[in-house]
């Protein structure tokens, strides 16, 4: 009850009270009454409301930062906010730092400390260093004992002091706008009537505060704010169930609007499952087997908490215990993106020390500083490989005689060359596709080999005009390249290859100054940048803390049509929101202008207490929109303050029209009298109120089945929840129009036949406003839609797991016409 609307709201029931009684009359106690009672329903459908938003809270609880502690003599996964200190963690690349620690034995780190201190560089800290709670690693792995945690840690500390707030999306500042347009309305409104009542018509003050109070009570869209939350937090808790939890809310309306989303291959594209081809793996040192190469390359990897490339290495061992068996550890260099290998120095049965590293080829080379010969034979294979869509590894042995863990050793010897598949997920081909006719461009990003991109790219037909990020940014000149602009050819790429974490910022930032509106999906560290950087930044399954506290919405499940799926959900619910918007200014407009013409032209006034029975009634069928069924946008969309209020202020003054006209009839002609046999009504004025009030009640609410996409009622039809309430809200009027006798309403019954002919007035003038909004939305450049093939008997909630049942033609054809292009 406390917002701008409500306020309004309160301070009319006040002055229903204070008042009500200026012309010896007692107070409006009815109005007092009907306004509490009207602000304690929509703050209960509300509170009700945001208690579903909390169920999608709790999906985030599960995705809370967590560390590896070591508790009762053993190491486990648990929820930060159990740490305590005196704790010990496990600190590796990507975590993010969930207490004030000090660092014990081990390698030095590099830790990004932006959140804390702004700086953008990593600082390196040593064993016994100090590495405050909200920093980042980038670069090691060492473990540490917790000294502080919550408030008491650095970034607790700063945190308290500040009085963070959440920006306002887009949503927010439009129905922030519309709520003051509302206000802006009804506050002319009001200076009108004034204006003319007392020194033109000399009315009476009693009068005068009525119709006022009919203007306010009418005018204020009071459910707006219930609806807007409703409406976001089902569309929020729809978004979870399909795997896609919303940290900000803003970012619904953003997806809606994302029209270039930036996809990872691997885990995204791909299953991450990685296999080797034992067939093809190539021996290159002399005396050695494919076993012993397959030992070498399971050596350098992780026994525990393993990634793909390890889990696949380690996997092709009879017995995964065999990587480490009859062997000594002493120090494992864990991958970073700067070395892009791994490395174990260890100690074999015989007290001789070795090193194994397994990683990129040309960083193994490089290492193994190899003849031209074997380098060329080498890139020939990866070429091979790449062209069959296989990502090459290769695996290198050094001896270490004098047996210290620093020691550089003996030249490393290249042992052997490994391909590795990642099977395409058997659902991206047909979610490239549903991407397409959503308008939605697809980029892959990956940092493999381009043969390998474009051979991906080719068996998913999303095309195969992909570049490396060298090339684009100048690093390799090629003449070609160089004469195309760098923010064109971006923008028609269809992917990037050998592209590094870092890299991804770069193209997300070309994408948005050609005005994209860009997602970007991401799991690792060096992502976070890239992932605030873009409009929707969306971290995906088993991404790093990292990468999830940058993101603004985080999956649950794996794959890219959860993506398109949360996409095609935003767009809906956008559809919601734009339709209700258009409905509150053209109600707005009706309710204030009908009933200030009425009372001007004709000193007609119009009684507070009925506008509380419609504002009443009509919240059961205006919160129903929540889960209305609409048909997504076929293209991109977003709100449009032009396009709310042209359709509002068209539709709005129509309806105006309708009324006025209706009442003009009713009190100067005897039209339906003559035409339909009623009685006349212009010498009784109590049954000319329940006449214009059913009038005004159902040609008002059966708007909201108007403002929808660019088609006709008969094929937008709306969902069987907000048609039954519409159907239930308008019985209940009906039978008040005929049956009521309420003197301090100034209301009378009108009889079942006057009633029949306030419908068929109500559903012929329906008719014309639905073909107004066609007409309106042709002309601001609406996509006409003809028909719903195969839409028939589906509720709300089958529409928004499908794909849109239709589509412009013409975006159909540009789309294939891209495809062609493509492929050719």
């Amino acid at each position: 009850m406390w917002e701008p609307l409500s306020w309004v709201m309160e301070a009319v029931a006040v002055v229903a009270i204070v008042l009500g009684n200026g012309g010896g009359k007692a107070p409006d106690w009815e109005v007092f009454v009907g306004i509490v009672f009207l602000l304690l329903i929509n703050s209960t459908i509300r509170f009700n409301g945001e208690n579903d938003a909390a169920a999608t809270a709790r999906h985030l609880a599960g995705l809370a930062l967590k560390t590896k502690v070591l508790r009762d003599g053993g190491w486990s996964e648990q929820d930060a906010a159990i740490l305590v200190p005196g704790d010990i963690i496990s600190i590796k690349r990507g975590d993010v730092i969930a207490a004030d620690v000090r660092l014990l034995e081990g390698d030095p780190l590099k830790i990004d400390e932006s959140a804390l201190t702004g700086e953008s560089l990593a600082v390196t800290k040593n064993p016994s260093d100090e590495v405050f709670s909200g920093s980042t690693c980038e670069k090691g792995e060492i473990e540490a004992v917790v000294i502080a945690t919550g408030v008491h840690t650095s970034f607790g500390r700063a945190a308290h002091l500040v009085d963070t707030t959440n920006q306002a999306g887009n949503f927010q500042k439009t129905i922030s706008t519309i709520g003051n347009f509302c206000i802006c309305l009804v506050a002319i409104g009001i200076i009108i009537e004034i204006i003319v009542f007392y020194p033109i018509h000399h009315r009476t003050y009693r009068a005068g505060i009525e119709n006022l109070l009919v203007l306010l009570i009418g005018g204020i869209p009071i459910t707006m704010p219930t609806v807007y939350s409703i409406t976001m937090a089902v569309g929020s808790r729809r978004l979870s169930q399909q795997g896609a939890i919303t940290k900000r809310m803003t970012a619904i309306e953003e997806m809606a609007g994302m029209d270039v989303l930036c996809s990872d291959k691997t885990g995204t594209l791909t299953l991450n499952k990685l296999i080797v081809d034992r067939k093809l793996i190539e021996v290159f040192a002399e005396g050695v087997e494919k076993e012993h190469v397959i030992l070498m390359a399971a050596r350098a990897c992780r026994t525990e908490n393993q990634d793909s490339v390890d889990a696949a290495m380690v996997g092709m061992l009879a017995d995964p215990n065999e990587a480490r068996a009859g062997i000594r550890e002493v120090h494992f260099l864990p991958f970073n993106p700067v070395n892009k290998r791994t490395e174990l120095t260890y100690v074999d049965e015989n007290g001789n020390w070795h090193r194994a590293s397994k990683g990129a080829p040309e960083q193994i080379l490089a290492l193994c500083n190899s003849e031209e010969d074997v380098r060329k034979r080498v890139r020939a294979l990866i070429d091979k490989f790449a062209e069959s869509g296989l990502q090459s590894f290769a695996v290198a042995r050094q001896e270490i005689p004098d047996r210290t863990k620093d020691s550089l050793g003996d030249p490393w010897q290249f042992v052997g060359l490994l391909p590795l598949f990642d099977p395409l997920r058997p659902e991206s081909a047909d979610t490239i596709k549903r991407a397409l006719n959503l308008g939605l461009n697809i980029k892959m990003i990956t940092g493999n080999q381009l043969a390998i991109a474009k051979e991906t790219g080719r068996r998913l037909g999303m095309g195969a005009n992909m570049y490396p990020f060298s090339l684009l940014f100048g690093q390799v000149n090629v003449a070609s390249i160089a004469a195309l602009p760098l923010d064109e050819l971006i923008e028609k790429a269809d992917g990037f290859a050998e592209v590094s974490s870092e890299h991804k910022y770069e193209i997300v930032k070309k994408l948005q100054e050609r005005k994209h509106i860009c997602g970007m999906t991401g799991d690792g560290v060096n992502d976070a940048l890239a992932l605030k950087k873009a409009d929707i930044g969306i971290a995906v399954v088993e991404a790093s803390d990292a990468a999830k506290s940058a993101s603004d919405i985080l999956l649950t499940e794996p794959g890219l049509s959860v993506i398109i799926s949360a996409v095609l959900t935003s767009r809906i619910i956008l559809q919601r929101m734009k339709s209700y918007t258009i409905y509150v200014v053209s109600t707005t407009i009706h309710k204030v202008f009908a009933f200030m013409l009425i009372a001007l032209m004709w000193k007609f006034d119009f009684a507070p207490f009925i506008v509380l029975i419609m504002a009443i009634l009509n919240d059961g069928t205006i919160t129903t929109i929540s889960k209305d069924r609409v048909m997504a946008s076929p293209h991109p969309d977003r709100l449009k303050l032009r396009e709310i209020f042209v359709s509002g202020i068209m539709l709005g003054g129509c309806l105006v029209l309708t009324t006025v006209i209706f009442f003009w009839a009713m009190y100067e002609t005897d039209f339906f009298t003559e035409r339909f046999g009623v009685k006349p009504l212009n010498a009784h004025e109590f049954e000319m109120m329940a006449a214009l009030y059913l009038q005004v009640s159902i040609i008002n609410q059966a708007l909201i089945f108007i403002p929808r996409p660019c088609s006709w009622i008969f094929i937008g039809r709306p969902g069987p929840l907000s048609i039954i309430a519409f159907a239930l809200d308008q019985l209940i009027a009906t039978l008040v129009a005929v049956y009521a006798n309420w003197d301090f309403a100034q209301m009378r019954g009108i009889g079942w036949g006057w009633a029949g002919v306030i419908w068929l007035y109500s559903a012929v003038t329906f008719l014309a406003i639905d073909h107004l909004n066609f007409a309106i939305c042709y002309f601001l450049g609406g996509k006409v839609v003809h028909k719903r093939p195969g839409m028939e008997g589906q509720d709300s909630s089958q529409e928004e797991s499908s794909t849109p049942p239709c589509f412009d033609i013409h975006g159909s054809i540009s789309n294939i016409i891209s495809i062609s292009n493509t492929d050719s």
